[in-house]
C-alpha cells in the first residue's frame, strides 16, 4: 500500500536511523530522506526545533511523529498491513518476533552506545577505556541468546526476513564497526553476512558516507 502523504526521515550515516531507512527501503515506500552530521544535538542545533531531544531517527508520517529506531519498522509494517516484512498476531512466533524487535535495542544495541560515548565521542579528557571495554564485554555476553537463536536459523523468525531481522542486525553492524565482531559466534557471523548483502542494506548503508563523521573504530588491544 502506498502511503498518501510523503514519510520523511532524519537520518545520520552509521546511526540507529540506518533501521527505519532499511525497512522502508525494503518495502518500496516513497520517502523524503534529510541526513544530518552525527551527533546532530551538537553539529546541527537548529534541528533540536524538529525534535526536541535532539536524537536520530526522528520519523514523521503524517500526523504520526517517532523517535525510536525498532518501532519504526514496527510501525511500518502494521499502520500499511505490510506483513510480507513481519508477522500477524495470530502466527505462533509473533511473541517471538516482537522480542527480538525490542531485545534489538534494550539489550543489545544500549551498550555498545555507552561504549561509543567513552571510547570515541567524549572529550579526549573524559575518555574512559575501562568503562568502554566494560560494556564491550557486557554487549558480548548478551549476544549469548541471539548465538544460541542463530544455530539453525535462516532468519529470525517466522521463517522470512521481518523488520527483527533489521533491527537485530544493525546491533551487530554496529559492533562490527566497533570491533566487537571478532568475538562473534560463526552463525552470527554468517547471519550477519546474508543480512548485509541484501540489495536494500547495500544501497542505504553507503548514504551519508561521504561526509560521515562516525566510521566506527577498532578497540585499542595493547
Amino acid at each position: 500500500m502506498d502511503n498518501k502523504t510523503k514519510i520523511k526521515l532524519w537520518h545520520c550515516h552509521n546511526a540507529r536511523s540506518l533501521r527505519p531507512l532499511w525497512a522502508l527501503e525494503e518495502m518500496g515506500f516513497d520517502y523524503e530522506l534529510i541526513e544530518l552530521p552525527f551527533p546532530p544535538r551538537v553539529l546541527k542545533k537548529d534541528f533540536l526545533a524538529i525534535n526536541p531531544l535532539g536524537t536520530i531517527p526522528y520519523f514523521v508520517d503524517d500526523q504520526t511523529h517517532m523517535t525510536e529506531s525498532s518501532a519504526i519498522g514496527l510501525y511500518l509494517v502494521e499502520r500499511y498491513q505490510r506483513y510480507d516484512f513481519g508477522l500477524e498476531p495470530s502466527h505462533p512466533e509473533y511473541g517471538d518476533y516482537l522480542n527480538w524487535q525490542f531485545h534489538s535495542d534494550a539489550t543489545l544495541t544500549f551498550p555498545q552506545t555507552v561504549a561509543l560515548r567513552y571510547g570515541l565521542f567524549e572529550k579526549p579528557e573524559r575518555r574512559s577505556k575501562q568503562v568502554a571495554e566494560d560494556y564491550r564485554k557486557w554487549f558480548i555476553a548478551r549476544l549469548s541468546l541471539l548465538n544460541k537463536h542463530l544455530i539453525d536459523r535462516e532468519f529470525l523468525c517466522g521463517n522470512k526476513f521481518t523488520v527483527a531481522d533489521i533491527t537485530v542486525t544493525y546491533a551487530l553492524y554496529l559492533g562490527e564497526l566497533l570491533g566487537f565482531d571478532k568475538e562473534y559466534e560463526p552463525q552470527t557471523i554468517e547471519y550477519l553476512q546474508r543480512m548485509k548483502a541484501r540489495p536494500a542494506f547495500q544501497k542505504v548503508v553507503i548514504i551519508g558516507e561521504e561526509n560521515s563523521n562516525f566510521k566506527g573504530f577498532k578497540r585499542d588491544e595493547s
